[in-house]
């Protein structure tokens, strides 16, 4: 063999060893988490430090790594900023490799978050935002929404509250997107159940005194004030509401969002008699109950609905990395989705096409002080609303994912 030939095969021979070495170093790399959350806003006892323990706890059941790579959690505060969600989400994906973001935000940065997934073609997963666009008009292969939206709370709330008799409504709403989307939801089942819609006033985020909001729902003469905000904003409201003496004129409160942090942190005097749909409640069975006994030993709290929907939506993603023997992001979510879900939050849980995890919700109510045997026992499930009530029929769907016979 020729001089030229051997420096040939050397050459060829290095450049292979150089691929094999990258290969290898990126199959060794972390597969990188991240959680951005609301840290001390009006969200943030629903998800925030609680939804990244929630994530830490799932990471540290499956093991700590996956394809013998070593699981790692980044978490981040959004302050309530869609630039700062954005910026942040680019920083990871850009800097430190993050494979999935899952998240606890509001609805505006949640539809920023699924723009950028589709640009860095990175999966999402939206487990404390709740606009249901996000699996209709603004679905997207690379973004799952795992715990509830409007149309489900809209479904279950108004239906239930409309049928018992409250068939006009006066909205007080949270002014930007989650809000806008939970009215609109809730109208059309209010509508579609034989009520009327009589007005609405849309007050900002972080409002500290509804009072003329409350007046003019006091004013509108409607049977029924449906309340489409959340998180501390919805416990300002119920409790002014009950210092108005709105209930006890014989108006009606519909509370669309709660979370079991609200009620504790209205107290049930305040909130006793409180209509709403979630998705998980921990005393509902001995899988809910232990899941909730090893979050309280980490949190000294028991788990709200997305805290419970974190842990569960980071397991099943890691299980779908394993199955699918790479982080590549499509093909994972096609895994998540031919996967029922199993496990203490939902039985027969899927994933559909839109993104749209699909499950059971349940009606609660929330317990009169003398019901309550304890510090966290504030609910009682009034009712299961089966998969097939609860969410936006495919048929309905405008998501250009989902195939139309």
């Amino acid at each position: 063999m020729n001089r030229k030939k051997i420096l040939a095969l050397a050459a060829l021979s290095a450049v292979a060893t150089s691929w094999t070495m990258a290969s290898q170093a990126q199959d060794t790399q972390p597969l990188r988490i991240g959680a951005i959350v609301d840290m001390g806003g009006v969200y943030s006892a629903h998800g925030g430090p609680g939804g990244i323990k929630a994530v830490q706890m799932a990471i540290d059941d499956f093991g700590g790594e996956v394809l013998g790579r070593k699981i790692e959690l980044l978490s981040a505060d959004y302050q309530s900023r869609v630039d700062v969600t954005s910026s942040r989400a680019r920083e990871w994906y850009d800097q430190d490799g993050v494979n999935m973001i899952i998240e606890s935000t509001d609805s505006a940065s949640a539809l920023a978050l699924q723009k950028l997934g589709v640009e860095k073609k990175k999966l999402t997963i939206f487990a404390g935002s709740a606009s249901s666009s996000l699996t209709n008009e603004n679905c997207s292969p690379y973004g799952i929404h795992y715990v509830y939206d409007t149309y489900a709370l809209a479904k279950g709330t108004g239906a239930a509250v409309t049928k018992m008799g409250g068939d006009s409504w006066y909205f007080i709403t949270a002014d930007y997107a989650f809000g806008h989307s939970l009215e609109r939801d809730t109208s059309k089942v209010v509508q579609a159940n034989g009520g009327k819609v009589l007005g609405s006033v849309r007050a900002p985020l972080n409002t500290t005194d509804f009072s003329s909001y409350l007046l003019r729902a006091q004013s509108s003469g409607a049977k029924v004030v449906g309340l489409a905000n959340a998180g501390r904003d919805t416990q300002t409201s119920v409790r002014q509401a009950n210092e108005f003496g709105i209930t006890q004129a014989g108006q009606q409160l519909a509370t669309l969002l709660v979370f079991l942090n609200d009620v504790k942190g209205m107290g049930l005097e305040a909130a006793q008699g409180l209509l709403f749909t979630t998705g998980f409640y921990w005393d509902r069975n001995d899988e809910t109950r232990a899941f909730a006994k090893r979050f309280y030993e980490k949190q000294k709290a028991m788990p709200s609905m997305v805290q419970a929907g974190m842990y569960s939506a980071t397991i099943q993603y890691l299980n779908a990395v394993k199955a699918a023997g790479n982080d590549d992001a499509l093909a994972v979510a096609e895994q998540m989705k031919k996967t029922p879900i199993n496990d203490f939050y939902t039985h027969n849980g899927r994933i559909r096409a839109d993104g749209r995890m699909v499950y059971d919700m349940y009606l609660a109510e929330v317990k009169k002080p003398a019901e309550s045997k304890g510090e966290w026992d504030l609910l009682k499930i009034r009712s299961t609303i089966p998969a097939a009530e609860a969410w936006r029929p495919l048929a309905e769907s405008t998501c250009p994912l989902v195939k139309k016979s």
